[in-house]
């Protein structure tokens, strides 16, 4: 089969270079390309299809063609859409219709042949899916990551702050997208059940999507490298990452303290992700602070505790509250928080810190995807996570559970849970080897190809079998985006708040 994965906003390259550089990658960038990876060593051709950017920030994203080293039938290919220079996701839309999609299309018309298949990924390649199916008749699959209506809850939208909101998120655009790909693709592919009986049943997307039917969804978890993150393996660059590791703890830590364990946490800096949460928490118990030092492993900032943010939502909304909790606590020299280069340097930064007995947490207020925790079991890290989401689902088994869950909006009970395993060595490594062993014999790449595979296999044998709604009209927006075409604050006002 041929496979075509919609994803504008991943800035794909060979080296993995700004993985963790931005909030619009991350976890569904490694989701991607791990995804198309394993299909790709099943015998099956793959093209991830991404954004040309020209920017001297940015030169890894120039070229129109990419690879992955010593990895047959997977291209990387780069389309204009748009400045040339890098946009941030919500900045994308209007390039991707007049753009984007006409260039993926003129590029398989010469090219001669269209994939089989297209598989979309979040809402801005959920559009791609949708208009690229009008035109050719495609069909495509749509992973959504997370789901705009699930973002305009936890950033308490009101009716009151809902222009300015929607200037910065564009959240007028994304939920029509979405709802438009969800209706629209022959099968939504979710991590876990969860996801599909409650963020898809979100009032927004009434409509749009019928979640009782079994034959629209499927549910196929995420996966981790065991080749990279495992307890048991070492990267080129391990001596050189426990290094880097020991450096900036030096410069953070008071040096009373730099042989204790962490509590370690690694996300993008996005409120949903809660970081302030887990700031709190180590704050207020003082067994915690005697035990453990905190540190926070975030994408592109060096000294995000002294560094000004790249832009001013995450430096007001993130950092700001975080380092007002710092402060008024006294917690400087007993916190730490800077980047890693690369997925192989996270994977030995869970080792090396593993090695110290030290526990990863992850407290989003909301967890649809919870790849990180897996990752981090994997290289021998027990967990704490979010209660709220679909990542309990993959570290729990009826009443067996492989990690420990806690309340995001609790900053007592998120201590509890890290008291629990830092106080005592048998939870430690109880949980160490369980979570390891769930992860590595359920959760690889292999098994999520396979799921991909399956659905693919299904979809191309009846492309249109399961939808079990009336398609919704394309708006004239996204087939022709105008300002008099420009989705009204009402009608996303009516989707949200009903009425």
């Amino acid at each position: 089969m041929y496979i075509g994965f919609l994803n504008p906003q991943g800035n794909f390259n060979s080296s993995d270079s700004y993985i963790t550089e931005h909030s619009d990658f991350g976890g569904q960038l490694v989701y991607v390309k791990h995804v198309a990876l394993a299909i790709a060593k099943q015998g099956h051709k793959v093209d991830i299809l991404t954004r040309q950017i020209i920017d001297p920030d940015w030169p890894e994203f120039a070229e129109p063609f990419d690879a992955y080293p010593g990895v047959e039938n997977v291209r990387i290919v780069r389309l204009p859409a748009g400045p040339k220079d890098f946009l941030r996701k919500e900045l994308l839309w209007p390039h991707l219709v007049r753009d984007w999609i006409p260039n993926i299309l003129k590029f398989y018309q010469e090219q001669g042949r269209l994939p089989d298949v297209m598989t979309a990924h979040y809402a801005d390649g959920g559009l791609g899916g949708v208009l690229i199916e009008e035109e050719t008749g495609i069909p495509f699959t749509f992973t959504a990551h997370s789901l705009g209506a699930q973002k305009m809850d936890k950033l308490n939208v009101t009716p009151e702050n809902l222009t300015e909101l929607n200037e910065y998120y564009h959240f007028r655009r994304r939920l029509l997208v979405e709802r438009l790909s969800m209706n629209r693709s022959a099968i939504n592919i979710t991590n876990t059940g969860q996801e599909r009986f409650k963020q898809y049943a979100h009032p927004a997307y009434r409509g749009a999507v019928d979640i009782s039917n079994d034959a629209h969804f499927a549910a196929i978890p995420p996966g981790v490298d065991p080749s990279m993150f495992s307890a048991e393996v070492r990267s080129d660059n391990e001596d050189a990452t426990y290094q880097l590791v020991q450096e900036k703890l030096a410069r953070d830590i008071s040096e009373s303290r730099r042989d204790f364990p962490v509590i370690l946490a690694s996300s993008r800096l996005d409120p949903k992700k809660n970081l302030l949460g887990l700031v709190q928490a180590f704050a207020h118990s003082e067994g915690l602070q005697e035990r453990a030092n905190l540190v926070l492993i975030t994408g592109g900032l060096d000294n995000p505790l002294h560094e000004k943010a790249k832009d001013e939502p995450t430096e007001r909304m993130v950092l700001s509250p975080i380092r007002q909790v710092v402060n008024d606590s006294n917690l400087w020299g007993k916190i730490s928080a800077f980047c890693v280069p690369d997925q192989p340097a996270l994977a030995a930064t869970y080792r090396f810190l593993a090695q110290r007995r030290s526990v990863f947490a992850l407290t989003s207020l909301f967890e649809p995807f919870g790849l990180a925790p897996l990752e981090a079991a994997a290289a021998g890290l027990p967990v704490v996570v979010t209660q709220n989401g679909g990542i309990t689902e993959s570290l729990r088994d009826e009443d067996e559970e492989y990690g420990v869950m806690v309340n995001p909006e609790d900053p007592a009970d998120i201590a509890q849970g890290l008291e629990r395993l830092l106080y005592n060595p048998q939870e430690w490594e109880h949980f160490a080897r369980i979570g390891q062993q769930q992860v590595l014999s359920k959760h690889t790449w292999e098994s999520t190809a396979k799921g991909y595979l399956s659905v693919i296999e299904q979809i191309l044998s009846s492309p249109r079998a399961n939808r079990s709604t009336e398609l919704l009209p394309i708006p004239p927006y996204f087939s022709n985006p105008q300002p008099d075409n420009e989705i009204s604050l009402e009608e996303l006002s009516r989707l949200y708040f009903g009425g």
